[in-house]
């Protein structure tokens, strides 16, 4: 016997294709689902070229960075030549930055091994400093830092500070950073002070100081700072002592 096989109408198979073609879009939609929109991700302070903040108020050398108020003041004696002096900057920074009860003075003190370019390199700071100001001379150490080949060598040939304005050319025309460099840098030696980084920490509430050699780790500067806050030396005369290495500064 035959079977009568049920045949639908062509509204109803219409709407079955509807449905079915409905239902491969969801599950499309489904497995494809757009992302969210990303934020924009902000990069540390040490991946972009952040301008330096100051908070102090010297309009000129000596040049200061941190609170003014600041009881303990570090005193770097540096040359834009030396290596240990290079990657010891941000680091330094970081942790004056960290300690508001101390701040930070630039003392030149350009080798003989690493001239002319240590002095060419301490002109261009001062002069962008004279121009600028005291947030202008910390972003120029900063420049040269990142930009001079060390050694002696210099910045690379034809490469010029970024924006330099007349009136740091004016001063770089002039003989002017030349009495100042030289007046630090023979102070320096009379100190009897005569590579670089060297670190004396001063107590300007007693007038009393300490004499650091090298690139100091945290734990060594907070052991200086708490021997002078205690009295621990009987004279201002500076006294020694060893330096450590970086280790992960600041502490």
């Amino acid at each position: 016997m035959q079977i009568n096989r049920f045949m639908p109408s062509r509204s109803v198979a219409f709407v079955a294709l509807l449905l079915i073609a409905a239902l491969i879009a969801a599950a499309w939609l489904g497995l494809h689902r757009q992302a969210p929109t990303a934020e924009p991700i902000s990069l540390s302070a040490e991946a972009t070229a952040a301008p330096v903040t100051m908070t102090s108020t010297s309009s000129g050398p000596p040049w200061r960075y941190g609170r003014d108020d600041a009881r303990f003041t570090v005193i770097e004696y540096a040359d834009f030549e030396c290596p240990f002096c290079r990657a010891y900057f941000p680091v330094l920074k970081r942790w004056i930055d960290a300690h508001p009860e101390v701040n930070w003075q630039w003392h030149h003190l350009p080798l003989t091994t690493h001239e002319p370019a240590a002095s060419a390199n301490a002109r261009l700071v001062e002069c962008v400093g004279e121009a600028g100001g005291p947030t202008a001379f910390w972003q120029a150490v900063e420049w040269v830092y990142a930009h001079t080949r060390g050694d002696g060598q210099g910045l690379p040939e034809g490469l010029g500070y970024p924006g330099i304005t007349p009136s740091a050319q004016q001063c770089l025309d002039s003989e002017r950073p030349d009495t100042l460099i030289r007046t630090q840098s023979a102070s320096a030696v009379q100190e009897g002070i005569k590579v670089t980084p060297t670190l004396r920490l001063q107590d300007r509430q007693s007038g009393k100081t300490l004499l650091l050699h090298g690139p100091v780790e945290g734990d060594a500067l907070l052991s200086a700072i708490d021997l002078l806050a205690a009295g621990g030396t009987t004279e201002t005369a500076s006294k020694e002592m060893p330096a450590e290495s970086l280790g992960d500064m600041p502490r």
